[in-house]
Parts: structure tokens; sequence; C-alpha cells
């Protein structure tokens, strides 16, 4: 099955940035996540299979509502880049844990030319926000990530920001939690500018589906060792 795209209103004109949302069962960060869009980016949620009214409040709210049937949270992440239309691509958490406002710079940083890649190093913002067995999790994966890439990454964050076209052009086939590594990844082997930056992270709302336990945790980081495993795309094939 494929990614069905759902819009309130037919947009007026192209949208100045998409901001991917992957979506499950968020119901109750909606509002806020979404009242943080900046005005002329076009927020794309997309839902996962939602059983909480997601995807019709998420409508309600203006945005623009994809459904992926396969379920994982790269599925849900390359959904929304497939739909995306507008030159420069963001990726949030639909949880509330992130301000989307804070991709403006980003997006700036990535349309002066002066990345090609944005991430957003989480900092934590109040008790609980960033667990332990989590932030356990991120740093392992971060040194992998210096061994394999060379990048001295301190986050492999959900918060970022790039242009479509090249990101497609990566040819990015992990559907589950390793979707985000192996986008810095195969970035990294294409020779992209990556830079990162500081970031408030604020407790999430509700439960989280990933690191919300070790055994969550863990199993994410298995799928993201297998990423690093690859061996790099050749040249001539990310052209």
């Amino acid at each position: 099955m494929r990614a069905v795209t759902t819009s309130p209103t037919p947009p007026s004109r192209p949208p100045d940035v998409d901001v991917v949302l992957p979506c499950l069962n968020e119901a109750e960060a909606l509002p806020w996540v979404l009242a943080r869009i900046p005005p002329g980016w076009r927020a794309l949620v997309v839902d996962n299979g939602s059983t909480d009214g997601s995807a019709g409040l998420a409508r309600a709210l203006g945005a623009t509502v994809v459904h992926e049937p396969r379920r994982g949270f790269g599925a849900a992440c390359h959904a929304g880049l497939s739909a995306a239309t507008a030159d420069i691509v963001c990726f949030c958490d639909c949880d509330a844990s992130l301000d989307p406002s804070l991709l403006i710079p980003f997006v700036r940083e990535v349309r002066d030319g002066a990345a090609d890649l944005v991430l957003g190093r989480r900092r934590p913002s109040g008790r609980g926000a960033w667990p332990a067995h989590a932030r356990a999790g991120n740093l392992a994966l971060a040194r992998m990530l210096r061994r394999r890439t060379g990048l001295r990454l301190r986050d492999l964050g959900p918060l970022r920001a790039a242009r479509r076209e090249p990101l497609l052009a990566l040819g990015l086939t992990d559907r589950r939690s390793g979707y985000p590594l192996q986008m810095v990844v195969r970035a990294a082997d294409a020779g992209w500018r990556i830079t990162e930056h500081d970031v408030p992270y604020l407790p999430r709302s509700g439960a989280s589906k990933v690191t919300g336990t070790w055994r969550g945790t863990w199993q994410a980081v298995r799928d993201m060792s297998r990423v690093l495993a690859e061996a790099p795309v050749p040249e001539e094939a990310r052209r």
C-alpha cells in the first residue's frame, strides 16, 4: 500500500518549506506543535496508524495529512519526504518535545548555502525530558558514527533541515528507527556539509514509542547499528 495525502484546502501557492511530522497517536500534542509552524510553511502530518483521531484533528487544524499504513518511524518520515514539494524539507517529532519554530535558522543556513544538512542537538529542558537510557544509546551511536564517517556530532536528533531533491537522491531505504541515522551516514558519504546546533528538548506529551523503555532504546540502537554496518554507497549510484 502507498501513502495517501489529503489536504483541507488546495494551497494558493507552493509552500516555502515543508515540515514532516511523523505521527502515531499524538492528538494531545498536535495543537501545540501545529501552532508553532512558521507562517508560509506547510505541516505534513504523516499518520502512521493512529487510533486517537490524530489525522482528523491535524486536518482540522490546517495541516496536510499523509496516511502511511506501513508501521515504522522511517516509513512515516519517508512518506512525508515523498509527499513534500517545497525546495527545503524539515523534520520534527510530533510529540511536543521540540518546537518547530526553532527550524527557522536551520532553513536559513541551508538556503544561504552554509550547510547541506542542519541537525538539532537536543539539550534537555525540564525533568524527565531525556531519560538516561535514551541518552546512553544516543551517545553510543554518536561514537559509532564518528568511527564510521569522521563526523563529530553529539546527537542524532529528529530536528533537521535539508533540500528535498538531494535528500531523495540519497536513496534512503531504512523504514524503522535507523532512518535518521542513515540520512546522516549517506549525507556524510556524499560529502555534504553537516552542522549541528543546540535546541531545547522538552518533556514529550504521552509515552514514547521508541525510547520510552530500555528495550525500545536498544532495539533502536540495533536498527541503527545495522545502518552503520552498511558499505558506503558508490558515488556513481548517488548521481
